[in-house]
């Protein structure tokens, strides 16, 4: 090496020598570093947006108006991408087929949980999923305060398929806004732990509430977090041991994961969807025909009045878990192309073309 190479050598490592003392090489703390990790975890999950506040959401469903015509092509596509994303037709619920004994599944909603299905739990499951399908005309209906004095009851009930959310008040006050009948009827396990105590005590209340249901199934997602999973089985052994009329189903945790993935790819982020949304999704996988109801997350109606929350209480939801204008967002457009129908407006006064 030539003289000249040798002193820039020596040159460079003397530089970086004084470096190395004025800026000391330093390590983040495992507790910073998991920190930094967590943080570009969050924002992959919930990247940072703006959305559209409640009034301009509702400025522009008025300037869109509700006039809607169905497209039996658009619907036939949306029904096929569910097919293909989740399968609601053979894993909406957990059956015999799709969860054999000894299988090993993940809980949806919980990443540290598995369960192996025994011959206990396989003993509760249908054979397979009992809907003849597909379904002809499913009317969805949501709790939204819209519904309250909407004349919605005679419509929902002329349905073939009728689908609740979360068990809802259906006694002779509500019949002639939301109607009477049902065919599947959601019920969280939160719930079954705030109104019935986790039926660790007297069950006599449950069953009388179950009543108002008839044949319904209730639909339970017994395998999303590995605390419902209990009140879940109370529930079908309640019912079971009372030869009640309704029919315990449990979501399929592979399905309900299936359908938050893909709205997750469409921009809804939340830690977790609706039950309502889920229940849409698998509606429009299984029915011919969709129509939504008290799917308005608003404070204000569709003439800007204010409403309540529900159309039997005004108890608002635990903030930050859901994403409600987000859904209500992609429920509206897949209405402006006539996948399904929301309705918005009272039924009397509904402004709907004919069926294409």
């Amino acid at each position: 090496m030539s003289p000249c190479g040798r002193a820039r050598r020596h040159t460079s490592r003397g530089a970086m020598a004084v470096l190395a003392w004025k800026f000391p090489r330093t390590r983040l703390p495992v507790g910073a570093s998991a920190l930094c990790v967590v943080v570009l975890c969050w924002l992959y999950i919930f990247p940072v947006y703006r959305l559209p506040n409640e009034k301009e959401i509702v400025q522009g469903v008025l300037q869109q108006g509700t006039a809607w015509r169905r497209n039996q092509t658009a619907a036939r596509l949306f029904r096929k991408q569910m097919e293909d994303c989740c399968d609601p037709a053979h894993l909406f619920a957990m059956t015999k087929m799709n969860s054999p004994m000894g299988k090993s599944m993940w809980y949806d909603g919980e990443f540290l949980y598995s369960f192996t299905i025994d011959n206990s739990t396989y003993s509760l499951f249908p054979q397979a999923t009992p809907f003849q399908l597909p379904l002809k005309k499913c009317a969805v209906v949501g709790n939204g305060g819209i519904l309250k004095k909407s004349g919605c009851g005679r419509q929902i009930d002329e349905a073939n398929f009728v689908m609740r959310c979360n068990l809802p008040p259906l006694s002779s006050e509500y019949t002639k806004d939301v109607g009477s009948k049902s065919h599947l009827v959601t019920a969280n396990p939160s719930i079954i732990r705030q109104r019935f105590q986790n039926l660790l005590w007297s069950r006599k209340t449950f069953v009388d509430n179950m009543k108002i249901y008839n044949h319904s199934y209730i639909y339970m997602p017994a395998f999303s977090m590995k605390t419902g999973t209990e009140p879940s089985l109370r529930v079908y052994y309640t019912l079971s041991d009372v030869g009640a009329n309704q029919t315990v189903l449990f979501a399929n945790p592979n399905f309900l994961r299936s359908i938050g993935k893909f709205w997750k790819s469409r921009g809804i982020h939340a830690k977790r969807l609706s039950t309502g949304l889920f229940l849409v999704s698998a509606a429009l996988g299984l029915c011919e025909e969709v129509a939504l109801y008290g799917f308005w997350p608003f404070s204000v109606n569709m003439h800007e009045q204010p409403i309540s929350h529900h159309y039997y209480d005004n108890v608002l939801p635990f903030s930050g878990f859901h994403a409600m204008p987000e859904e209500f967002l992609q429920l509206w457009y897949l209405h402006k192309i006539g996948t399904l129908r929301m309705q918005l407006e009272p039924c009397e006064d509904a402004s709907l073309s004919p069926t294409s």
